[in-house]
């Protein structure tokens, strides 16, 4: 009994001895808007803050030593994937919400010494709040980013886009935020099969002309394109906010406007799509080429799609569709009608050719992930 106290003892005074060295170290705080962290995605910088709330927006932070947290504010309630020390990949080390202001998240922590990264991705779209990172905490250095890739995709859209349900399995279940991740979708699979940084403009709900059962009329994704935040009409996004130029966009929208079993006005569409596309154009070039792809949603709307992309008179934009059998109906759904990670891969699958020729990237023999 005498060698158990004594060996409880010194276990309680090792613990305390630890807990006083970890108080006793001096954490190093930089600002979120630190050149050297690497933001991918539309983004406002206020001084030393960073802030943001389209689905998909993610960060690169390099650092020595075993500590990395971040001070972080969140409107509503944000979910977000995390890795460290591996790229983005379906499979996460960690998934969480932030649903605080002025908080302290710990990113990484008891790593190794040396050189660590950690990547995270806003996985929920702007309703489920604006997020802003304030500063980073470290017991070591913040390092330089290793950049960005050498290809880069901006994808256009809505629900699908967003990721929206993707992480269920059932048609019937309801939309809930911690189910919605845009890590799973065609965006990301096909980013990742070309080995791409990728940036999301997407919105549930909206469409070209006319959003789901007529919700916010007046008011479309074309316009949403303008501007920096999801949910604010100001400011107006301008190419020289962001350090991404994409090779390639897709434009995946449509299915809205043809919700609840009505369509839109032929011209209305056609008009609304010729300014997004011009909005693309003026964006990032005219040499940029630029994929419009239809859904199922209805036969006419692949007619609408091509009457507008022939009316634009503009060079370099292509158009396709998913037809019906692209994905069943029963086990490629996730919640309320939408596909899952399963559906999203076939959709991908469908997408990827046509990027292939269009940017004169090579298809290689590899899953689609």
């Amino acid at each position: 009994m005498k060698r158990i106290i004594i060996l409880i003892t010194i276990l309680l005074a090792a613990s305390a001895a630890d807990i006083s060295a970890r108080k006793a170290v001096t954490l190093k705080e930089t600002p979120a808007s630190d050149s050297r962290i690497e933001y991918t995605g539309r983004t406002a910088v206020d001084g030393a803050d960073v802030s943001y709330d389209w689905s998909g927006v993610y960060f690169r932070v390099r650092f020595n030593g075993p500590y990395l947290a971040m001070k972080c504010s969140d409107t509503k309630n944000c979910w977000f994937n995390l890795w460290v020390d591996k790229e983005m990949a379906p499979e996460t080390d960690r998934k969480f919400m932030v649903a605080a202001k002025d908080t302290v998240i710990v990113l990484a922590e008891g790593l190794g010494k040396g050189e660590h990264e950690v990547i995270l991705q806003k996985r929920t779209e702007g309703e489920q709040g604006k997020f802003t990172v304030h500063s980073f905490l470290s017991e070591g250095d913040i390092l330089q980013a290793n950049g960005r890739k050498e290809r880069h995709i901006e994808f256009i859209g809505d629900s699908y886009t967003c990721g929206y349900g993707t992480e269920s399995n059932d048609k019937n279940d309801p939309f809930l935020a911690e189910t919605e991740n845009c890590n799973l979708t065609y965006a990301a699979i096909t980013a990742r099969y070309f080995g791409a940084d990728f940036n999301l403009v997407s919105h549930s709900g909206q469409g070209i002309a006319r959003n789901y059962d007529n919700f916010g009329p007046g008011y479309h994704m074309p316009d949403r394109y303008t501007q920096v935040f999801d949910m604010a009409k100001e400011p107006i996004w301008e190419p020289g906010m962001g350090a991404h130029t994409p090779d390639i966009v897709v434009i995946y929208l449509g299915t809205n406007d043809f919700s609840t079993g009505q369509q839109p006005n032929e011209a209305n569409f056609r008009n609304n799509y010729i300014t997004l596309l011009k909005s693309i154009k003026a964006n990032y070039g005219k040499e940029i080429p630029v994929l419009c792809m239809g859904s199922p949603a209805n036969p006419y709307l692949y007619d609408y799609i091509r009457s507008a992309v022939v009316a634009s008179g503009l060079d370099n934009v292509a158009f396709m569709t998913v037809s019906n059998f692209a994905h069943n109906y029963e086990d490629d759904l996730g919640a309320s009608w939408h596909p899952n990670y399963q559906g999203h891969i076939k959709v991908a699958s469908c997408m990827i050719p046509y990027i292939s020729t269009l940017t004169g990237w090579k298809m290689e023999e590899r899953i689609y992930r």
